[in-house]
């Protein structure tokens, strides 16, 4: 005789599944994983930063943004993004099981509208994985992909306990 409880899914089990998933993602697409961010330059194809201070969450950057701009008078401005920027952001979001289905969130045709959000707001992007990642991507027109566990990512995803992966890139919106 089985027990009622014994069978359902728990929290904690439901975690150790997670950590499964993401694990054999890792594994199936040969991820190295780094315990230090590299330098600008230095990202290899394959190469994850496990982002400390957070499970399981990985970051790839594919592509740095401008750092500075000059202007006509040729004073350089500091393009690096700060608390409250509105960051405008288009994404393609992927399960990390094998032969998982992508939804686009890419260009015009995907999505009229870019996601946006205040950085540093998490009243309006939940996602902490979203905020540490431009955190990581430092300026406008950067390139990234990241992995995320349930915890970091929004509320349905942490409902449902469910990773995902994402690639971002982000413009820079200030008034």
């Amino acid at each position: 005789m089985v027990c009622a409880g014994c069978s359902s899914n728990t929290y904690s089990r439901l975690r150790a599944e997670e950590d499964k998933i993401i694990a054999n993602y890792l594994s199936r697409n040969r991820i190295t994983v780094l315990k230090e961010l590299p330098g600008d330059g230095e990202w290899r194809e394959k190469d994850y930063y496990k982002v400390s201070g957070y499970d399981n969450f990985y970051f790839h950057l594919i592509s740095r943004g401008d750092s500075v701009r000059v202007d006509e008078d040729g004073v350089t401005q500091d393009l690096s993004v700060i608390a409250n920027d509105l960051i405008v952001v288009r994404y393609k979001q992927f399960e990390l099981t094998e032969n998982a289905d992508t939804l686009s969130y890419w260009t015009t045709l995907d999505e009229a509208y870019p996601y946006e959000f205040h950085y540093g707001n998490t009243g309006d992007c939940e996602a902490v994985a979203w905020h540490e990642a431009v955190r990581l991507m430092k300026y406008p027109d950067s390139q990234c992909e990241i992995i995320v566990p349930s915890k970091q990512g929004f509320n349905a995803d942490q409902m449902s306990v469910t990773p995902y992966g994402y690639i971002m890139k982000i413009k820079v919106k200030r008034q």
